[in-house]
């Protein structure tokens, strides 16, 4: 890929943050979007954060805008941004509904429709699929829909040179858990039961994205990389 410069939804924390850090150690250069701790993000110099909420097809433009300003072009686009509802089916309002859906599917679909005119052949476009588990079916359905768009988008930019991937989370320690209310310790006891005995870093994650976006994935499109630890793969035993 000849362009090394990333464009990240959901950038100022978590996994988007880890990413923004990791690419521009590498010299890339990075542009991020938040909805909050845009102006606290404490992001390399260099990483440009904008303020934008991925519901708001208004919003999505100013930050495509921007990346064509800031950027000129895009090698990787990070769509990762998510809103997060949980609780039980049967109290799922219709708002929390909406949200999930504004922003982890339509705010998806707007963003790389909008940045599409800044990919070019060798470009990557990588979304953030797992990370649903265990918050709730609007959350679930949200984020399982995003697998079949990821491949029939992959199908329809292939033509173009341009990869389309997704990176699926397991048990990944983010500041998600701690606002779902969940203490470290039992964080570290769910990592436990994990194959690989623990719990995942926003770093692991990174990493793989960075893979995804590199050359050396130049014959990966229309797959789902799982970085887990080994969940799903077979129940740990003592």
């Amino acid at each position: 890929m000849s362009t090394k410069t990333a464009f990240i939804t959901g950038g100022t924390s978590g996994i988007g943050k880890a990413t923004a850090e990791l690419l521009h150690a590498r010299g890339w250069r990075v542009m991020v979007t938040g909805v909050t701790h845009v102006g606290d993000a404490d992001l390399p110099d260099g990483v440009r954060a904008v303020r934008a909420d991925l519901a708001s097809l208004s919003d999505i433009d100013a930050a495509a805008e921007q990346a064509r300003e800031h950027l000129g072009s895009i090698g990787l686009l990070f769509l990762n941004a998510a809103a997060f509802r949980s609780g039980p089916f049967e109290s799922t309002s219709e708002e929390d509904f909406d949200v999930v859906f504004d922003v982890n599917v339509k705010g998806s679909f707007f963003t790389l429709q909008r940045t599409l005119p800044l990919l070019g052949e060798g470009s990557s476009v990588v979304f953030t699929v797992g990370a649903g588990e265990g918050t709730g079916a609007a959350m679930m359905a949200a984020k399982n829909s995003l697998l079949p768009l990821m491949r029939s988008l992959a199908l329809e930019l292939a033509p173009r040179g341009i990869r389309v991937n997704a990176v699926s989370p397991g048990v990944i320690d983010t500041p998600v858990y701690s606002r779902m209310g969940m203490a470290p310790e039992a964080l570290a006891a769910w990592g436990a039961e994990v194959p690989l005995g623990r719990v995942g870093t926003t770093t692991d994650v990174a990493e793989a994205v960075a893979y995804l976006a590199s050359d050396a994935a130049g014959y990966v499109t229309g797959e789902d990389l799982v970085v887990s630890g080994g969940m799903g793969v077979h129940p740990r035993t003592a």
